[in-house]
């Protein structure tokens, strides 16, 4: 079992524009409205791949149906913390040309009741797993230091911590010595405090995070591609599209590819593909943070890998 602790739950609308002009009054072609968030995205992919996974998150009165029935239609086992403030709601907006302008929600501010129900059901869950992941931003009312917290209490434990998280979380993670991290190249570079904007800057990030103690750390890099390295070496990714429809939730459908990699024991070149296959099958779908794994199969002869160390 792999659980996902992806504690910021949102609704998400995609909306589909003909132009984003700000300042003017604009009808949308088309709307969809369906449960996200970083863990959601993560977890129905993992499900997807056929892997048995469990989620961790928020859920409010008006969308608890909505997200359970379609946690369940997607094979996610979901522990849902009911609250009493309303989801975030998080919107992307796609005009004619495919461009994607993106507007995330705040969500609520949890009471410490409310905190101590999420981390009560992610202990509890985490001692029937396998593997775990911390995934996406943290509700207002946890501490920036909660991920490193709970990653130290996942390596406790015996188990491999995966965390995907920005800022002052993302920098507390880094000093619990994880098993795995995946920054993108904003966040690694706000994280080093100099800009990653190369394969060779990459590289010295990869080194660096290593030799801070974390076994896996995997850097996203838009289109040039997605960089990992271990104790045996450093590899990149690439997998050019010619089609590219929505790149939102494309980041967390390769974190889902790479648990699924490490849950089977698999080599970090062949991890490191299936998580870049995960990612190149969510751009090319229609919805947010979601893959079928016939997509990704299809896709993965087509990954171009290389060892740059």
């Amino acid at each position: 079992m792999i659980t996902v602790a992806g504690f910021n739950t949102a609704i998400d609308r995609l909306i589909q524009l003909d132009a984003l002009e700000p300042g003017e009054v604009h009808r949308a072609r088309s709307e969809q409205v369906y449960p996200g968030g970083k863990g959601v995205h993560v977890a129905q992919t993992i499900a997807a791949l056929g892997e048995r996974v469990q989620l961790i998150g928020l859920v409010d009165a008006p969308h608890r149906n909505l997200i359970c029935r379609r946690m369940s239609e997607r094979g996610v086992l979901f522990h849902g913390v009911e609250v009493a403030g309303e989801l975030r709601h998080c919107m992307a907006l796609r005009d004619a040309s495919g461009k994607i302008t993106e507007i995330l929600g705040q969500g609520p501010q949890l009471s410490q009741a409310e905190c101590d129900g999420l981390l009560r059901d992610f202990r509890r869950s985490v001692d029937e797993s396998d593997l775990v992941i911390l995934s996406g931003s943290l509700p207002r009312g946890f501490d920036a230091t909660t991920y490193a917290e709970l990653a130290s209490y996942v390596k406790s434990v015996g188990l491999r911590c995966l965390i995907d998280a920005s800022g002052a979380a993302m920098r507390h993670a880094v000093e619990a010595r994880p098993f795995l991290i995946k920054p993108n190249r904003d966040e690694i570079s706000e994280l080093h405090a100099k800009p990653v904007c190369d394969l060779d800057t990459a590289v010295e990030s990869v080194r660096s995070l290593l030799a801070h103690g974390v076994s896996m750390p995997v850097v996203t890099l838009g289109a040039l591609g997605a960089m990992a390295g271990d104790a045996n070496g450093i590899w990149h990714a690439e997998l050019p599209l010619d089609q590219v429809r929505n790149t939102v939730g494309s980041g967390d459908c390769l974190l889902a590819g790479l648990a699924v990699g490490v849950a089977r024991d698999m080599s970090l070149e062949d991890t490191l593909r299936l998580g870049t296959a995960c990612g190149a099958a969510n751009a090319q779908g229609e919805e947010t943070g979601f893959v079928e794994r016939r997509a990704v199969e299809a896709l993965l002869p087509q990954v171009r890998i290389q060892r740059l160390a």
